[in-house]
């Protein structure tokens, strides 16, 4: 016989009744009793919504608790930590014997203020806050103060005395020297004061060789660290034992298809360089600035080899500037093939201001010069082959290495700061950045004096 509707409802509450009644006498088993109790209080707590939450207990919610947050400390993300910079050391850099007196040398084109403004088309991808020199400035006196800078050599300068000013505060004493002609810009060096002394400067205007408006700045630096007299050798010059030596400073001609005019600029300021060292007691010597040539280009090898037979080289692709790689991922020089010499005639002209006579087409120098970044192992997500940054400048027409630091053999390098990735620095669109004030980056080595 088919139940009715109401009679069903009828037994059903009656059952939950009776059940309820049993499982809370006092004679009922004491397992459903307690499962009877736990399973009200969870109901209780999930529908009552007057009620305040009670406290977390697990520790997917100990993350809200501002108390947990306090001493937690967030981990930079991929992006952050491929926006940093970082120290890569040398091997023997543990064994604190093999050093004399360290000091740090940053190279640092800072991007001119007019040459910011006349050139729109560089930085069409850099918001117009990112380039206003008021904000530019202070993030590169705080990068500056961060590498614990000794000795900088900053190219591109059009504010010197707002400069000045600023690292006067850092404990830092100044020199510089103006381009010649219309351009506003020069080079300067600045050393902190309790570190060094001025012993003597010297500036090259190239523009008295006939090699366009550029400048060169050479002083000789003294230590003011001690130094036992133990550790001086017998015999050692004066100056030697005072540990002194010679900075340069340069920013050479950017046009990229007068390779004779770089060459000319690049040996006249190797060549005072080399003077003033022998002057002065074969002090050491350290070579720095933005050199408009890639690290595969024959002007690299000059410095590096010292020696360029020029017939070997079209004088357009001395600097290496301007050529493309299959990928489009920066630039780089093609070799030419060392079996087609002459394969570009340079005129009596041209060869003169590349080695300052119509008759010589090898180039020498004197000076024995290392590299700074190849003197110390780093990664290649910032290295080239060779060992030299990948990039060290960064607008919509150029992403490579154009600025060095070289150095003599009377100097070690300790240290030297890693540039970024080449992906960090195209996720930007381009310098100036956020964080970073120029459209090129510091390039940033600590120093020596061997032992």
């Amino acid at each position: 016989m088919e139940e009715t509707g109401d009679v069903r409802r009828r037994k059903r509450k009656q059952h939950s009744h009776n059940t309820e009644a049993a499982e809370n006498h006092p004679h009922s088993p004491p397992h459903k009793r307690r499962r009877r109790r736990r399973v009200k209080s969870e109901s209780k707590t999930l529908t009552r919504e007057s009620d305040p939450p009670p406290p977390p207990s697990s520790s997917r919610f100990q993350l809200l608790s501002p108390s947990y947050r306090k001493h937690t400390k967030r981990q930079p993300s991929r992006t952050e930590t491929e926006s940093s910079r970082e120290w890569a050391s040398s091997p023997c850099s543990s064994s604190a014997s093999t050093y004399g007196e360290k000091f740090v040398v940053v190279s640092y084109n800072i991007l001119g203020v007019e040459n910011a403004s006349k050139h729109p088309e560089l930085y069409y991808k850099v918001p117009p806050m990112f380039l206003e020199w008021n904000r530019r400035r202070k993030l590169i006196r705080k990068e500056i103060n961060r590498y614990n800078a000794s000795i900088m050599c900053l190219q591109e300068v059009d504010r010197f005395d707002d400069l000045a000013h600023l690292f006067q505060k850092d404990g830092f004493e100044g020199v510089y020297k103006a381009r010649t002609g219309e351009a506003n810009d020069g080079c300067a060096i600045f050393w902190k004061k309790e570190m060094f002394s001025l012993l003597h400067e010297e500036n090259i205007e190239f523009q008295s060789f006939g090699l366009r408006n550029n400048v060169a700045q050479l002083c000789v630096l003294k230590s003011n660290q001690n130094q036992l007299e133990s550790d001086i050798p017998p015999g050692t010059s004066p100056y030697t034992q005072s540990r002194s030596l010679v900075i340069g400073n340069t920013h050479l001609l950017f046009n990229p298809k007068r390779g004779d005019i770089k060459l000319g600029q690049v040996r006249l300021f190797l060549k005072k360089a080399y003077e003033l060292s022998q002057k002065w007691g074969s002090i050491p010597v350290i070579i720095s600035g933005d050199l408009n040539s890639i690290p595969q280009s024959p002007m690299y090898h000059f410095l590096a080899s010292s020696e360029l037979d020029i017939r070997l080289h079209d004088r357009r692709g001395i600097s290496g500037q301007f050529v493309l790689d299959s990928n489009h991922r920066g630039f780089r020089f093609q070799n030419e093939q060392a079996s087609r010499p002459f394969s570009y005639i340079w005129s009596e002209e041209e060869v003169r201001l590349a080695t300052g006579s119509e008759v010589v087409t090898c180039l020498r120098h004197d000076l024995k010069l290392c590299s700074a970044y190849l003197g110390v192992p780093g990664s290649c997500r910032t290295r080239d082959r060779s060992g030299e940054p990948l990039a060290t400048s960064y607008h919509s027409e150029f992403m490579g290495t154009v600025d060095y630091i070289w150095h003599t053999e009377e100097l070690v390098p300790v240290r030297v700061l890693e540039t970024l990735p080449v992906n960090a620095l195209r996720r930007d669109g381009g310098l100036p950045s956020k964080q970073w004030g120029s459209d090129h980056l510091a390039v940033v080595c600590e120093l020596a004096f061997r032992q």
